[in-house]
C-alpha cells in the first residue's frame, strides 16, 4: 500500500493497495496503519465505519461536519463513483479548490478526506457500495449540506441526478453557508 498526496486538496491523501491476484479473484489489504502514520495521520484517530448501498445515478451530498469537522478515509468497495471534494478550510493554502476521482471496486484506492472538506459522489453503476471510517462519531445537528448543482462550484456530474435525499435536494448554495459558517 503506497500512500500519494493530493495537490488540489491540502492534506488529502490517496491510498492505493497493490491486490493480490489470481484465478480466485483477489486480495489486497485496504487500511495499513503504518502506511497512514507514515502520512502524519493517527490511524487511532478512526472511530466509526459505515457503508452505503447506492443505485446508478444516486448522489450524494455535498456533505460536511461543523465544529471541529469531520476527517474520513472514502473507499469504493463495489461498482464505480464519481467522487468530489471541496476544500472550506478558511486557512488552508487550497481554500476552494475541488478534486474530482473516479473510485472504484476493481482498483482499491481509499481517499483520506481532511476536516472541512466537503463531500460527495455519485454512483456510476448499478449498485456501488461506499465505505467511510470517520473520526468522531456521527452527530446529526452538525450536519451541513451545499448544494450539488451550485454554480460556483460547477460541479461535472457524469450523469443526471437519478434520486437524492431530500436534504440534498433543498441544500443552500455554498455562499449561504460560508455566510452562516462565519457567524
Amino acid at each position: 500500500m503506497k500512500a500519494t498526496e493530493v495537490p488540489a486538496i491540502a492534506g488529502a491523501f490517496l491510498f492505493e493497495s497493490t491486490p493480490h491476484a489470481d484465478e480466485r479473484g483477489f486480495f489486497c489489504r485496504t487500511f495499513d496503519a503504518d502506511v497512514v502514520r507514515s502520512v502524519g495521520l493517527d490511524p487511532d484517530a478512526f472511530i466509526q465505519d459505515s457503508v452505503s448501498r447506492s443505485v446508478r445515478g444516486v448522489l450524494r451530498g455535498l456533505h460536511l461536519r461543523s465544529g471541529a469537522g469531520e476527517a474520513k478515509l472514502v473507499r469504493c468497495s463495489y461498482g464505480r463513483i464519481f467522487d468530489v471534494v471541496v476544500d472550506l478550510r478558511p486557512d488552508s493554502p487550497t481554500y476552494r479548490n475541488r478534486e474530482f476521482f473516479e473510485l472504484s471496486g476493481d482498483t482499491p484506492t481509499t481517499l483520506y478526506i481532511p476536516a472541512g472538506c466537503a463531500h460527495g459522489f455519485q454512483a456510476l453503476t448499478e449498485p456501488a457500495d461506499v465505505t467511510y471510517r470517520i473520526d468522531r462519531p456521527h452527530d446529526p445537528a452538525e450536519d451541513v449540506t451545499i448544494a450539488f448543482d451550485d454554480p460556483e462550484l460547477a460541479i461535472p456530474w457524469p450523469l443526471p441526478a437519478t434520486s437524492m435525499s431530500k436534504r440534498d435536494q433543498e441544500a443552500p448554495r455554498l455562499a449561504e453557508v460560508l455566510k452562516q459558517r462565519e457567524k
